[in-house]
């Protein structure tokens, strides 16, 4: 993983000068992720299970296709704890996700335009990683193990946000997405018995900055 962060950072440096070009940009942002969960089913009770609220970084290249339309390719950082809840009883294991994304971007306003709010919609991949320390025994392991695994899965994106220029060549960016995603059965494993079903929607509020058009 130290690797993809690396790549990561490298592949927007490398990018910066050409995002600087009339219809490229470059962003950096930060904010924080809030989870849903669900519910793992054990004959007639449940636990829910989700990953905690924690930070999320991102940065992006995209491309003002036209005036109104544009794209980006985002990679996202998030850290959050698997979590597993039942009453008062909590099972918690470090976490961490990493996706990469495409997005298509409707702009409300024409490129010149201070303030350019924006609908933006994409899919990706999203890698859930378990980053704790297993144990012989854990609390509501009947209903799943918290594991240090990692689960590939697909993502959906879908936002809104707002630019606001700042000056020629840099905006301030605000915005919020929701990213769905299979639930995580290899890093949330549900034991003998048990089932989840359903998605994982991820909401991240964001304030970045953008360099370019």
């Amino acid at each position: 993983m130290k690797f993809v962060r690396l790549f990561a950072v490298c592949s927007a440096a490398a990018m910066l000068p050409a995002a600087m070009a009339q219809n490229w940009e470059f962003g950096v942002g930060a904010g924080g992720g809030f989870y849903s969960s669900q519910d793992v089913r054990l004959g007639s009770s449940s636990a829910a299970a989700k990953l905690k609220t924690n930070v999320a970084v991102s940065t992006w290249v995209g491309q003002n296709i036209s005036e109104r339309w544009g794209g980006e390719l985002r990679y996202s950082y998030q850290l959050g704890d698997l979590q597993l809840k039942r009453d008062s009883t909590e099972a918690v294991f470090g976490g961490e996700t990493h996706s990469i994304n495409y997005n298509f971007l409707l702009h409300t306003k024409p490129s010149e335009a201070k303030v350019r709010p924006f609908i933006s919609a994409g899919a990706g991949i999203k890698l859930y990683r378990g980053t704790g320390t297993e144990t012989v025994t854990q609390p509501l392991s009947q209903y799943a193990l918290l594991t240090k695994a990692k689960d590939l899965t697909g993502v959906v994106s879908v936002g809104v946000g707002v630019k606001i220029k700042l000056g020629t060549h840099a905006s301030l960016r605000l915005d919020v997405h929701d990213y769905m995603s299979p639930f995580p059965k290899q890093v949330i494993t549900p034991n003998v018995g048990a089932n989840v079903e359903g998605w994982l929607h991820d909401i991240v509020p964001m304030v970045g900055i953008v360099f370019g058009q």
